[in-house]
């Protein structure tokens, strides 16, 4: 598991315990995607300087690989022209420009994987947002339905002027059931939101894997046509 995949795991894990303590789960997914934002950013930009340093190692080894094919050429006409002190100078550059290629291309590997891996890091921050944020539009449209409810439910209640007793304990019970609702819509966000949080990534797995075999099965019916 690479350093920032260990990272990621303990800010999600930090937002499910929060989660779990909150009142308010929209404001602490906000906080949350906001720093995956940031993340984002800092990754793209990570990204860009890459490309440009693999790019400039491409640029080095075909260079050097240029140069070492045309000393080899200069050594061949030298050699032909019985000029063999001319010969050893341009095959002893080929060498110089061969060691150069080795080396450029080994940092040329490097910058490639470090390019792989920013790449994937990107790739899972943005899904890790995008998946976040569509749940974070569910919460919110959940807290509002259940603050317009308990809106209704105070404005119904201050309706008529009786006060026998039988209303009177009617809208006790009113009330009550609306305080147990609230607390069970707090509880089963929070719940909801640590479950969702550790799902997540399976859930987005799972459906990779089954658009996966479903191609191959396109794959191997066309294969079969």
């Amino acid at each position: 598991m690479s350093v920032f995949r260990r990272i990621r795991d303990i800010t999600v894990a930090t937002l499910n315990e929060k989660l779990e303590q909150s009142q308010d789960p929209v404001r602490l997914i906000d906080q949350f995607l906001h720093s995956t934002r940031q993340d984002i950013a800092e990754a793209e930009k990570l990204q860009q300087q890459c490309q440009v340093h693999s790019r400039q190692l491409k640029q080095q080894v075909d260079q050097a690989e240029t140069m070492r094919y045309k000393r080899e050429e200069q050594a061949l006409l030298a050699l032909k022209a019985g000029e063999d002190h001319l010969a050893k100078l341009a095959l002893q550059e080929k060498l110089i420009y061969e060691e150069k290629i080795e080396q450029y291309q080994g940092l040329l590997s490097s910058s490639l994987e470090s390019l792989k891996e920013i790449d994937e890091q990107l790739g899972e921050l943005r899904m890790e947002y995008q998946t976040v944020y569509s749940k974070r539009q569910y919460y919110v449209a959940r807290v509002e339905t259940l603050r317009l409810q308990q809106k209704m439910n105070e404005r119904t209640g201050s309706y008529g002027g009786g006060q026998d007793v039988p209303k009177m304990f009617n809208r006790l019970e009113d009330r009550i059931s609306d305080w147990e609702l609230e607390a069970r819509s707090l509880r089963d966000l929070r719940r909801m939101g640590q479950e969702y949080m550790n799902q997540a990534g399976e859930s987005v797995s799972t459906v990779l894997e089954k658009e996966l075999a479903r191609l191959k099965q396109k794959l191997n019916n066309s294969g079969k046509e």
